[in-house]
C-alpha cells in the first residue's frame, strides 16, 4: 500500500516520539525526508540523524534533542503544503514563524532550506512545514 504524504507521516513520527519523551525515532528513508532532517539538524532542533541501510528499504534514524531539564526542543510541528493544497511562497512572502523563534521549511530549486536560508540565498518555493 502506497503513502499519500511521507512528510506528513514523518512530521508525525517527529511529534508523537517527542510527546512520548523518546531519545529517536525510526522511518522509513527517503532523499526528501533526508535533507529535512539535515535542516533540523542545522538548526538546532534534533542532535543528529543517520541512514540505516536495511532490506527491503532504509531506515531514516533522527535523534531527538532535549534540554538540560528534559524540555522539548521541538515544541510544536506542522505541516503546511499537503497532496490536496501545495502552498508556494516567494522570498518576499516568506514571513519568520513565532516571530523568529521557529523556522519554516522550504523546498525550492536548491534544494530543502529554511526559510532564513531562503532569505539569504533569496529564493522562494514549496512551504513544506513550519517547526518551533
Amino acid at each position: 500500500m502506497s503513502m499519500t504524504d511521507p512528510i506528513a507521516d514523518m512530521l508525525t513520527r517527529i511529534r508523537n516520539a517527542v510527546t512520548a519523551a523518546h531519545p529517536a525515532v525510526d522511518m522509513p528513508a527517503s532523499r526528501t525526508k533526508e535533507q529535512v532532517a539535515k535542516v533540523l539538524l542545522e538548526e538546532g532542533f534534533i542532535s543528529a540523524y543517520k541512514v540505516v541501510e536495511m532490506a527491503p528499504q532504509h531506515l531514516l534514524r533522527v535523534h531527538l534533542k532535549y534540554g538540560r531539564a528534559g524540555e522539548k526542543v521541538i515544541r510544536g510541528i506542522q505541516r503546511v503544503s499537503k497532496p490536496g493544497r501545495r502552498v508556494y511562497r516567494s522570498v518576499e512572502e516568506l514571513r519568520p514563524v513565532l516571530a523568529g523563534t521557529g523556522i519554516a521549511i522550504v523546498s525550492t530549486s536548491r534544494g530543502v532550506l529554511s526559510d532564513r536560508q531562503c532569505r539569504g540565498e533569496r529564493v522562494g518555493g514549496e512551504v513544506l512545514c513550519h517547526v518551533w
